[in-house]
This record gives C-alpha cells, structure tokens and sequence, in this order.
C-alpha cells in the first residue's frame, strides 16, 4: 500500500485497462501478423516476377505502417499510462521481475521500427533479397515483441509457483507462456488477413482479378491462424489455476464468451475456407467487413476472459486486485489497513486527527471513538482502496450500491469479513473488524430498499 487510489467514475480504473488495452491488441497483433504475412508474400511475389502484386504489396505496407507505427505506438504507450495509474504496485513489481525482458522487447520494438522504414521507403532501391531479408528481420522483430510481452502478461495468470528468489527464467517460462504464445499467434495471423481483405476490398475494387488471387492467398492464412487459436486457447484451458476454471464454470457471462470465441474461430475458418478459399469472387466489400468485425469481436471477447479470469489477483499468487501483496495481508488483519499505508495514515491525520496516538499509528480504539462524519470519511476512505479497483459506487459497473441493494446491516458486514468465502474470485478482508465495521457503515450509507419488499407483504385475493 505505497500508492494513492485512482477511481475511474462508472467505469471503474480495471475496465479503463481493458478498453485501453483491447484498442491497442487490435493493431499490435496487426502488426504481428502483418509483418510475417508481407515478408512472406513479399518474397513470393519477388520470387514470382509478380509485379501486380508487388505493387499492391507496395500500397498496403503504406496502410500497415501508418496502423500500426502511428496508432499502435499512441495506443501502447497508453497502456503505460493506464496501468501506471490503474495498478501501480502490479506494474512495479512486473518491471523489478522482468526488467531484462522488457529490455530485451526494446531492442525488438527499436528494430521493428527500423525495418519497416527501410521495407516500405527503400522498396524500388534494394535488390529482391534484400528487400525481403529485411521484411522477415521486421516480422521477427515483432513475433519476438509478442513473445517477450506474452511471457510477462501469462505470468499474471498462473506464476507456475514461482517465488521472488527464483529469478527471470523461471517468471517468463511459466505454464501459461507457451499456450498464449501459440494462440495469440495464430490471432496475428488471422487478423492481419482480415486487415488485408479489408484494405483489398476498397483499393482492388476495379481490378476482380488481383483481388481473387490476392483473396485465395490470404485465406491460408486465416485459416492457420484458426487452427493455431484453438489449438493454443485448448492448451491455455488445461493450464489454468483451479480458481480461474472454478471462475469460468461459476460466471455465465463468461461461459457464454468461451462458446463464442470457440464457435466463432470455428466458423471463421469454414467461412474463409468456403468463401475466398474455395470462391474468391465472393471477397466483397461487404462481406470483408463482415469477417473484419467478427475478428475484432473474437479478440475482445479473448482478451475479456483472460483478464477475468485472472481474479482475485492481478499478478498471480503476488498482488492482489485491491493493489496489496499477499504476504501483506495477515499483518494487515492484524494492525489494520488504515495502518498498512502511507497515504492511509496521513489522511487519517487530516479527517480524524484523535485516532492517530503518539507514535503516529491508528488504533482499533480510537476507531470506535470517532463521530458518525469522520467514520462515514474513513469508511469511504477503505472503500477506494480496498473495493474501487472492481466495484463502482452507485452507479456503472458492479456498483456496490446496486449489489447491496435490499442487504440488511448484518448482511454488509458479513459480506466484507468473509467477502473470498462468499466469492471465491474476491481477494480476502485485509483489515481488523472495527476497519469491517466502519465500511460496512459506509456501504450501508449508499443502500437502496429491495425493489421486491412488497412480495413480504400479504394481501388477500
């Protein structure tokens, strides 16, 4: 507890992530698989003599660059932002354990940069070979990125038992690394062919023939990436945490998610197999958007459950979701949250100077001693910090005022003392009881009547 909270209004700081980060996954898997699927084509077409397709090669290397160095780069770094602000001690303790990592994805980002540059500018000046040794070192460069950022994120989901004397190898070769690897893979592959049958759609308009050839050569390429999704997402299944298959079993919202990302990959592939694979002439504007929105929908879904499933934690087994470490917290049951924090304490000192004792710690006592306002101030005060990350206040997503609605006073509390009993994806009550009181006080502040109170009355026929 060394950061300040962060509350995001109806939205909630986590779901800002996901939206920051899902606009951002749409391109940087574009650039991914983008990157390897014009190296490919590039060489063939220069193998082949196919000046037509070189030249439309030419055009959407143009689109590529401007996708994913301009919005992908804005939309990255936002992601730093948010995360910086949203989970501070997640994002600390990420960059002290993957500090080489995320140095070795530096150089990776700087050569990718680099080489596309050279790819698209330098496309009538270098020789056939050269020109496409230098697409294939930009498509490694970001298979490498998507690799090295995989490695760290899956940690977040199953650390694999790792322990903070164990090092870099240990954290990056996890039980997730490998499954989300393959599938976010094959989720590159596939959506930089979505991204081509787009683009193609509206520039090859006029010419039905490059747009057949071109149509026929990049359902190959969705159709891997189908197969790399499913065979990856199957792996990525069978190596989840027990919480986290217990949280995909006990969410309907989730539940129905899975079948969709499944059944949606399946029929991407039949779509794409039966339609340009098998009668190109069919790849229409139309249709391009059909496909190109129904991936966007696949990879939101995937990246929603992934982050879902996560819960409790933010870092698996290290950081909780209301931004403490785990070991914390029996310290913090015992001496108090208010007390586990530098900003906890100071603003305590400010609303409630008389619970603050000589040596500048908050006792149990003096908790008991404060009037309704300076407990209703604290009880908020535990709410942002322990609740914000996951529950808004009256109103957006899991908003406690919503939830508790028709609670009783005794349901509260328990609910807060026992809150990882009653949800098994909720982190545990990490303060003392008279701390549960004074935010069941809070909450019970917020509380709407039941809408079904009049089913208790009785009424004659």
């Amino acid at each position: 507890m060394h950061y300040p909270w962060w509350y995001v209004p109806f939205l909630t700081a986590p779901m800002l992530i996901a939206v920051v980060a899902t606009l951002h996954i749409w391109v940087a898997l574009y650039a991914v698989g983008g990157g390897i699927f014009l190296a490919y084509e590039t060489g063939f077409a220069h193998r082949t003599q196919n000046h037509k397709f070189l030249d439309y090669l030419k055009s959407h290397t143009r689109f590529f660059i401007l996708i994913t160095v301009v919005y992908g780069a804005i939309t990255g770094i936002g992601i730093w932002w948010t995360i910086g602000l949203t989970s501070p001690l997640a994002t600390q303790s990420l960059i002290h354990i993957f500090i080489f990592g995320w140095a070795m994805e530096y150089v990776f980002f700087i050569l990718e940069i680099v080489s596309a540059f050279i790819f698209l500018y330098f496309w009538d000046r270098l020789d056939s070979k050269t020109h496409t040794i230098v697409g294939w070192i930009y498509g490694f460069s970001a298979w490498m990125s998507l690799v090295l950022i995989t490695g760290i994120t899956s940690f977040q989901l199953n650390s694999g038992g790792w322990s903070p004397g164990d090092g870099f190898w240990p954290a990056f070769f996890n039980p997730q690394t490998l499954p989300q690897i393959v599938a976010r893979t094959g989720g590159a592959l596939l959506l930089a062919a979505l991204y081509i049958y787009l683009h193609a759609s509206f520039k090859l308009k006029e010419d039905r023939d490059m747009m057949a050839f071109l149509a026929r050569r990049s359902a190959k390429w969705v159709m891997w990436g189908a197969v790399l999704i499913l065979i990856g997402g199957g792996l990525w299944y069978l190596n989840l945490p027990e919480r986290s298959k217990a949280a995909l079993e006990g969410a309907s919202a989730l539940n129905i998610m899975m079948v969709l990302v499944t059944v949606g990959t399946v029929l991407m592939f039949f779509m794409t197999y039966f339609g340009p694979y098998k009668n190109p002439q069919w790849l229409t504007q139309g249709f391009a958007i059909v496909l190109f929105l129904g991936g966007l929908a696949h990879v939101t879904e995937g990246e929603f459950i992934r982050e879902a499933v996560r819960k409790p934690y933010i870092v698996d087994n290290l950081v909780l979701g209301n931004q403490i470490f785990k070991q914390q917290i029996p310290e913090l049951k015992t001496h108090g949250y208010l007390n586990g924090g530098v900003w906890t304490r100071f603003y305590t000192s400010k609303v409630a100077p008389s619970a603050i004792d000589s040596t500048g710690k908050i006792t149990t006592e003096s908790l008991g001693k404060l009037t309704e306002i300076q407990q209703l101030e604290l009880g908020k005060t535990l709410f942002m910090y322990h609740c914000n990350d996951c529950h808004a206040v009256k109103r957006g997503v899991s908003a406690i005022q919503a939830i508790t609605r028709g609670w009783t006073d005794e349901m509260v509390k328990i609910a807060i003392e026992e809150m990882d009993k009653i949800h098994y994806f909720m982190p545990p009550w990490s303060g003392t009881k008279k701390e549960a009181e004074i935010l069941a006080k809070y909450i019970n502040s917020l509380k709407l009547p039941s809408p079904n109170s009049d089913i208790t009355r009785s009424e004659s026929w």
